[in-house]
């Protein structure tokens, strides 16, 4: 598009700039003059416009987009980088154990957050409706995903915070609010202005939670194995049925946090049938009839 512009706009001009010194301006020079103006400004045009992709109906948004859509990705890209470049400096037991951060439930939720915004950052960049449908692929598991975590972290944060963190690891509050707040935040924003809706319901939703949270406690128990204790406090608390318990309970709140992100979407984007599909029918029996 740069290269098109230059030779569409800039060579032209340049080639008739050096025509005028050469002979005095007649109708016809002056005739390309405004056909070289004309063309530019039509470029211009093109190329802003070309930014502004078609998007969903119920989008509230122009998403993939150079604009809004663009800076949201990108603001969110930096916040992302920035939590994991806190992380590289942040020396714990943990960053040298087996797994490394990579034990943490957020670490793995921000690395999903992370991967989502630099997809629709090039879905923008491009205008690719494919990788723009890969983006909302992700989103529909990071940002339940990440809702979940925020839930789970300022709740038990709210009963004991040494359940979480060991208190000589305790961290300040603008990190902390980057780790375990702003991913959430961020994921919900993209959901509600820049997404088409979720078609995922309650059965659907259920399944990959629960396949989600089987997948993190085999990792965890794995590198328990290894490492000989667990990344959480809370886990060396509990048992082994109730660790079961707590991922189970963990998967239904992954669930939940998905049809209040469906309510919210029709909430905000004002789709009362949506609202009323995120509670009176979650898991898409009523449609199935239909």
């Amino acid at each position: 598009m740069i290269t098109s512009f230059f030779s569409l706009t800039i060579y032209p001009a340049y080639w008739y700039s050096q025509t005028l010194r050469l002979r005095p301006l007649n109708t016809e020079i002056l005739e390309n003059i405004a056909w070289i103006v004309a063309r530019f400004i039509l470029t211009v045009v093109v190329y802003f416009t070309a930014g502004m992709a078609r998007c969903h109906p119920l989008q509230r948004l122009t998403s993939p987009s150079r604009h809004v859509s663009l800076l949201i990705h990108l603001a969110g890209i930096l916040s992302f980088a920035a939590s994991f470049k806190y992380l590289a400096g942040w020396e714990t037991p943990m960053s040298a154990a087996f797994g490394g951060h990579f034990q943490f439930l957020t670490i793995i939720g921000l690395a999903l957050a992370l991967c989502t915004f630099v997809v629709g950052f090039l879905a923008d960049i491009t205008l690719s409706p494919q990788l723009f449908e890969l983006k909302n692929i992700l989103s529909v598991c990071s940002a339940p995903l990440e809702v979940l975590i925020s839930i789970l972290y300022w709740g038990l944060c709210a009963i004991d915070k040494s359940l979480v963190f060991p208190p000589e690891f305790q961290l300040d509050f603008l990190p902390d609010f980057g780790f375990h707040a702003a991913p959430a935040l961020f994921l919900a924003i993209d959901l509600a202005l820049l997404s088409p809706p979720w078609t995922i319901h309650g059965y659907s939703a259920l399944a990959l939670s629960e396949f989600l949270a089987c997948l993190y406690w085999f990792w965890v128990e794995y590198c328990y194995s290894r490492n000989g204790w667990y990344p959480y406090p809370i886990f060396d608390i509990l048992s082994t049925w109730q660790r079961a318990l707590l991922f189970t309970f963990s998967a239904s709140l992954m669930t939940g946090s998905t049809m209040i992100l469906k309510w919210t979407y029709g909430k905000i984007n004002g789709i009362e049938e949506y609202k009323k599909d995120a509670v009176a029918d979650p898991a898409g029996v009523r449609e199935k009839r239909e």
